[in-house]
Parts: structure tokens; C-alpha cells; sequence
């Protein structure tokens, strides 16, 4: 357990002693999983054990810090402004760690990326492999999700950069454009009567194999139809790309996918083009430590 003599001041009391990071984080996460078994799952902990730890982090602050509501945990007030607190703490955190690393001559240390299914499988290998080999002791940790989860994650400071679709909106965070991808149309190999050209009204019609509702990508397709005016009813909706060329490629239907993510598959230009942006997201107070300046740096290499 690690400890540190922080003083919180809270609606006019000051608060002075060593407060338990570990405690702090753990009520962090309480929070965040809504529950104490929940929060104990990721940690590893038995619930009394979690309790434990809030009872003490309590006791130390005087306040009450959660309550029971519908069946879920939340913070109370003090509560709430206890989470600004771990905010800032982990920050000046970050900052010493990296501090001290930039005093190492090797660049060592975890970065956490998020981004979506489609850029994990075809942007992110070659870019992690020729990362992994000029600097061996940096680990780059990768999770998937949509581009509101990723930026919420972000924003939480549960990771620490993010890859995704634009348009991406969140509070106090630095939206860096990366790179252009333009959308295809992909058919089963034996289609017939294909249209001369893919609008959306030629395309409405056809059984639609369709990106999960709600993912940033289909947003985008759902607006091209609609800005022509047409509303096609999808056969099915995934959330992965890989399991949508699958269908496509049995013969259930059609499906408008990026251009990245042909990988030798035909893809046909759609009329009007429609394209998206990628961009990198990135909490406008976050430390750069030297392991996540080099991800950055590698990152920018994808610019176009």
C-alpha cells in the first residue's frame, strides 16, 4: 500500500494525513463498476475487502463518501468531490513516474491505446511490431470499443489515448485528424444484375448487412442514406467487420464497409463518395511521459 500526506479540503474542513492511494483508487473504481463485488472482481478482492478499504478511506476523511441508490452504488457529494481529487492525484502521479523515467536512458513503461475493431486488425500490427522492436521495454496495451466508449474511457483516464472514428466530443480532450478512409460496397463474388453505379437509392432496396446500431460507423452510413432521403431496413447488424464480410461473402446480402478493411476483397466507390476520419484523443492535461510521446510520434506516422 502506498501512502501520501495529502490534505483535501472539503466545504471548509482540511482534512490532513496519509491518504492510501490505493484506497483512492479503489473507491474510483467502486464508482465507476456501480458496485463493491463488481470493483472487487477487477482487483481481485473479496467484497468485504473492498468495504473494508472505503470504511477506512472514510474514517481518515470523516465523511461519507457512497450511498445506495436503485441498487446501485454512488458517490455522495463529498463523495463526488473526493473523485475530482483522485483526478488531479493521479495526474501529478503520472507526472512523477514520468519524470523519473525520462531520467532512464531506455524508453520503458505501459501506454493503454483504445480504438476500434477495424483499425486493431489493420492499422495497429506493423505499427506495434516496429514499435515493440526499437524500444523492448515499452508495452503497449490495446483495448476495442466504439468511439464513445473509447473517448469516455479516455476522459476517465481508464486509458490513455485513443485512435477512433471522428466526430468525437468530450470534455477538456486534445482531437488530433489523422488520416482519411473512404467507404466501399462489397457484393457476394456471384452477383448479378449488379447497379452501374451505388447510390443510396440503388443500394436501399438490397438486403443490407449492416454495422452494429449506435457504433460511429454506422452513424456515418445511416447519414449517407438518409441525406438522399432513403431508409433501408438491414438483414442483419454486427459488430464486427470480419464477421460482416463472412455474410457477405455466403450470399446474405450487401454491405458498405471502409476501404482499409478490404484486404483483398473487391470494393466499388459509392456515389456520392463518402468517407471518415480518424484522429487521435488525447486528455489535454495528460502527461506526456516518453513512452507515450513515442506511441504519439508513431501515430502521426499514419497521417495522411
Amino acid at each position: 500500500m502506498w501512502g501520501s500526506g495529502i490534505g483535501i479540503l472539503h466545504k471548509g474542513y482540511c482534512v490532513v494525513g496519509k491518504l492510501n492511494l490505493d484506497q483512492l483508487q479503489t473507491f474510483a473504481l467502486v464508482v465507476r463498476q456501480g458496485s463493491f463485488s463488481a470493483a472487487g472482481e477487477v482487483l481481485g478482492l473479496t467484497q468485504p475487502a473492498v468495504s473494508l478499504q472505503i470504511r477506512q478511506l472514510e474514517q481518515r476523511l470523516h465523511v461519507r463518501l457512497l450511498e445506495r441508490v436503485a441498487r446501485r452504488v454512488r458517490p455522495t457529494s463529498a463523495g463526488e468531490a473526493l473523485l475530482e481529487h483522485i483526478s488531479h492525484i493521479n495526474a501529478a502521479v503520472d507526472h512523477a513516474l514520468s519524470d523519473m523515467a525520462g531520467h532512464a536512458q531506455e524508453i520503458a513503461g505501459t501506454v493503454t491505446l483504445g480504438t476500434g475493431a477495424t483499425a486493431c486488425i489493420h492499422l495497429l500490427p506493423t505499427l506495434l511490431r516496429e514499435l515493440k522492436q526499437a524500444y523492448p521495454l515499452l508495452n503497449v496495451g490495446v483495448r476495442t470499443g466504439n468511439t464513445d466508449d473509447m473517448v469516455k474511457a479516455v476522459e476517465e483516464n481508464r486509458i490513455d489515448i485513443a485512435l477512433v472514428t471522428f466526430p468525437a466530443n468530450g470534455r477538456s480532450l486534445q482531437l488530433t485528424p489523422l488520416l482519411q478512409d473512404e467507404f466501399a460496397v462489397i457484393f457476394p463474388a456471384d452477383s448479378p444484375d449488379l447497379p452501374a453505379t451505388f447510390t443510396p437509392q440503388t443500394l436501399g432496396a438490397l438486403p443490407w448487412v449492416a454495422f452494429e446500431s449506435g457504433s460511429s460507423t454506422r452513424r456515418l452510413i445511416d447519414g449517407w442514406f438518409l441525406g438522399a432521403g432513403v431508409k433501408p431496413a438491414p438483414v442483419m447488424e454486427l459488430g464486427s467487420i470480419e464477421a460482416i464480410k463472412e455474410m457477405v461473402a455466403a450470399g446474405l446480402g450487401y454491405s458498405i464497409v471502409p476501404r482499409m478493411a478490404l484486404s483483398g476483397t473487391r470494393g466499388d466507390a459509392l456515389t456520392p463518395a463518402l468517407e471518415r476520419t480518424l484522429g487521435i484523443v488525447l486528455r489535454q492535461d495528460k502527461p506526456l511521459s516518453r513512452a507515450l510521446q513515442k506511441v504519439l510520434a508513431s501515430l502521426h506516422t499514419l497521417k495522411k
